[in-house]
């Protein structure tokens, strides 16, 4: 198992604790992500928003990709998984910026690639948003000239939505033939698309035996579209505590209900209209990602225990969330990373 941790580039993951004990700035960063190759951890997830929606949108929240280029600088090992929105970046411009990065960081860097999600933020900044199946034809389309650039010596597209003409990308990427492109998405729509033209493929939380389901179905389309095997990851959120229940009740402290939390609204809007019991409406709410939904929740020997079912469902790489991340990371690489390598 490879194990990733979110950067913390909101101030924190959790939606009803306001004051994690994490800043939101670049020292913070830095530290974290030295310290986090150190003490055994593979790559790090840095999220593309422009607004907080963990703490408030007038939180701070930092960039996702100056901050990758600033980490690039400073880290030797880790590998920087970095989200990308296309309906935020010109392809071609995006991919001479990310391929000056990944030679900054020697090779280290990766995409994760977002269809983008919040219509509010995209209106705020004035720019485009398109409806679900659009979102991954523009997506569709923008890895393709990506693509092209990094791996032509010049490129001419007439697309929809892009045209470019002589297009030239120098340098290339160190990582041959591209940077790993990971993506998400449960629709038909998207697991076609990232068979066929991503790398990866990233899931939210849940129970070993639906994830061993997700897997198998992606590794058939995978071979249906003559594409090479992937990597898969998963997104959760761990606790590891002396005992099990000092475990437990660390989660009824996160998942503790504040109606005057930032988000809250929309939390009750996103529960009107689904159909999971409430109690893991709940949690989903308060922890994003669906994290509480693998249970790495408990002593050490537990939580060895469900990552080893995690590996036997073909589960490459985990992305982590932890609160408060540097404390928690030290404890979880102590006594789970070392101890289950």
């Amino acid at each position: 198992m490879r194990y990733g941790f979110w950067a913390p580039v909101f101030g924190g993951w959790l939606r009803n604790v306001p004051d994690e004990g994490m800043r939101a700035d670049w020292p913070y960063m830095r530290d974290l992500c030295v310290r986090a190759e150190q003490i055994g951890f593979d790559l790090t997830l840095l999220a593309e928003l422009n607004l907080n929606d963990i703490k408030g949108t007038d939180k701070p929240a930092l960039d996702a990709w100056s901050t990758a280029a600033a980490l690039a600088a400073v880290t030797t090992k880790l590998e920087l998984m970095v989200a990308v929105r296309p309906n935020f970046h010109h392809p071609a411009l995006f991919a001479k910026q990310a391929a000056n990065i990944d030679n900054i960081a020697g090779g280290r860097l990766s995409l994760n690639v977002v269809s983008s999600w919040w219509a509010e933020e995209a209106k705020s900044y004035g720019l485009p948003f398109d409806q679900h199946d659009d979102r991954y034809g523009r997506t569709s389309e923008w890895l393709e000239v990506v693509d092209g650039l990094w791996t032509k010596p010049r490129l001419d597209h007439q697309g929809k939505r892009y045209q470019l003409t002589e297009a030239i990308c120098e340098p290339k990427p160190v990582r041959k033939p591209r940077p790993v492109i990971y993506a998400g998405g449960e629709s038909e729509t998207a697991k076609t698309m990232i068979a066929t033209q991503c790398d990866a493929y990233v899931m939210h939380g849940d129970e070993p035996e639906l994830i061993a389901e997700k897997i198998a179905d992606m590794r058939q389309r995978r071979e249906r579209a003559g594409k090479p095997p992937m990597t898969y990851g998963m997104a959760a959120y761990a606790i590891v505590r002396d005992s099990e229940e000092d475990a437990r009740r660390e989660v009824e402290r996160i998942t503790k209900l504040d109606p005057a939390a930032p988000g809250f609204a929309n939390f009750q809007q996103w529960l009107s209209g689904t159909e999971l019991e409430r109690e893991l409406k709940l949690q989903e709410y308060s922890v994003s990602n669906r994290g509480l939904r693998p249970n790495l929740v408990g002593t050490p020997e537990q939580v060895r225990a469900r990552v080893a079912e995690y590996e036997r469902a073909g589960l490459d790489l985990l992305l982590l969330q932890m609160s408060p991340q540097l404390e928690e990371m030290e404890r979880f690489a102590a006594t789970v990373i070392r101890a289950h390598s």
